[in-house]
């Protein structure tokens, strides 16, 4: 369903991106590991046009894309199809978590205000909050931030739903409640793609694993193949720093 081949992206002199390759599948979580400063985030931001490629290609439910050359029709067309779920929330601090949720459904998408609300509410539901309809964000956990985070992604029905450590800014009792609800959505058929650290997540709910390393993907493959056998020597060293009592000896 969504591809990209040969992404390069550089800031300045430092190339982040140096050639990557990625294929999704309908209904994949895919699931990208690896070091800070790897590349992963700014791989998600490119594919959503978050950040400007300055190489490479997209590939999305039979449309191709060139990331340097993407007119503003295509991207407008490209992120009506995706949704963005940031670690650090991105709520409109001035209103409530009901209007959060309808604002990209009125604004973007051109949704009559009562649909949107009808919409708005069936997605907060369904992230646990039916009791938060009128609460601002500074009155929520971060739990709770990030939960209306993914309801406002759910709401617009998109293709797939990229998310950018969503858990990586939350209190550790909090982390629970967020991959809670992103395990009813891969339960539910959604495709995602995630960038995170929580190996849980990745081996419970992953089709597939993409670690990432100094720009490139080293190795993908499945939950098992990359948590129980490896094939590179930079994958062991990964998961024998993360993972307690990894005993893969190099």
């Amino acid at each position: 369903m969504i591809e990209v081949k040969n992404v390069h992206k550089s800031f300045g002199k430092n190339e982040i991106l140096k050639g990557v390759d990625l294929k999704v599948e309908k209904g994949d979580v895919v699931v990208i590991l690896g070091p800070s400063g790897s590349g992963k985030t700014t791989l998600l931001r490119c594919i959503n046009f978050l950040e400007k490629a300055d190489q490479g290609e997209l590939l999305f439910k039979g449309e191709s894309y060139h990331f340097q050359h993407a007119s503003k029709k295509d991207i407008l067309n490209i992120r009506k199809k995706t949704a963005f779920v940031f670690q650090n929330y991105n709520l409109f601090s001035n209103k409530t978590a009901l209007e959060n949720v309808t604002e990209g459904l009125i604004i973007a998408r051109k949704v009559s205000k009562d649909k949107a609300v009808e919409i708005a509410k069936e997605c907060l539901n369904k992230v646990g909050l039916a009791d938060k309809y009128d609460s601002y964000p500074s009155q929520l956990s971060g739990g709770q931030q990030q939960r209306v985070g993914i309801a406002r992604a759910i709401a617009v029905n998109p293709d797939v739903i990229l998310f950018d450590e969503p858990t990586s800014a939350l209190d550790p009792e909090l982390i629970g409640e967020v991959l809670s609800v992103m395990k009813l959505l891969a339960k539910e058929g959604t495709t995602m793609i995630v960038v995170t650290h929580e190996m849980s997540f990745a081996e419970d709910v992953a089709s597939k694993v993409v670690f990432m390393d100094g720009g490139v993907v080293v190795e993908e493959g499945t939950p098992k193949e990359i948590f129980c056998n490896p094939k590179m020597d930079r994958t062991k060293q990964f998961l024998r720093r993360i993972i307690r009592n990894y005993d893969y000896s190099i």
